[in-house]
């Protein structure tokens, strides 16, 4: 008998064991530098991934990394591809009707991007102008609602990266991009030294939501709940300032 409860508590801490060493599949978007991007040798880099690795530290599980376009993430999370998405995705009130978000760890704005010799006012002096936005993003609801009505040709892309060649290549006249990806994977570039960010910053909650978090299937409440312990551990801990520092000179993680 002693031995029979023996090998029933070795199993289960053998269970458990395996449960906390599982790996953790996270789905990122890797054109959208510089929260997720490529170095030389393609490894997966940036802001993003940092905290995703920092994240998958403290839940004791290794990130394993799966690059997905980004207008298919969300069906590839409810096929079970991956277990989380850790790419810039916003917090929004259409995205929560089909899964479930941690608290945010991020809120920048977004800003309209064009070419420093079209006369801006505001959304209307852009009509007849061509703008590249994400598929699938924020971004590109925003671009839809309100600049396609007042006459702006509005093309989506299935990466951000795409989008800047075709500016570069003078098919588009600008873009509307999140202020720090823009700045530093487009207008700190020789390329876009001709363009500039104009009008308001964008936080208007119907577009952007309540900034970026990690997107997980519905009703999976265990790695909700952890996530959400891990981004408080290391916002508290200096893991969050020492990321942020190394990719921005400001807080990203917002006051809104």
């Amino acid at each position: 008998m002693k031995k029979i409860v023996l090998t029933l508590a070795l199993s289960a801490l053998s269970v458990a064991a395996l449960a906390q060493g599982k790996d953790l599949k996270v789905a990122i978007d890797p054109t959208y530098e510089p929260f997720t991007f490529k170095t030389a040798d393609g490894k997966p880099t940036g802001f993003d991934v940092d905290i995703a690795s920092a994240l998958c530290e403290q839940i004791k599980r290794k990130c394993v990394f799966v690059e997905q376009v980004w207008d298919s993430m969300i069906p590839g999370l409810q096929a079970k591809k991956y277990d989380a998405i850790i790419s810039s995705m916003s917090i929004t009130e259409d995205r929560l009707k089909v899964v479930d978000f941690t608290d945010k760890y991020y809120n920048t704005p977004s800003k309209i991007i064009i070419k420093n010799d079209i006369k801006f006012s505001d959304v209307a002096s852009l009509k007849g102008k061509k703008i590249g936005v994400l598929k699938g993003s924020t971004q590109e609801k925003y671009a839809n609602g309100e600049l396609k009505k007042v006459g702006v040709v509005v093309t989506p892309y299935e990466a951000q990266d795409q989008v800047y060649l075709d500016i570069k290549s003078g098919r588009l006249d600008g873009t509307v991009a999140d202020i720090v990806e823009v700045t530093g994977g487009f207008l700190s570039k020789p390329e876009g030294k001709d363009y500039v960010a104009v009008g308001p910053e964008l936080y208007i909650p119907k577009y952007f939501g309540g900034g970026a978090g990690v997107a997980i299937r519905k009703g999976d409440k265990a790695l909700k709940d952890e996530l959400n312990a891990a981004i408080k551990t290391i916002r508290a801990n200096g893991t969050y300032k020492t990321i942020n520092d190394k990719y921005f000179k400001m807080d990203v993680y917002g006051t809104k």
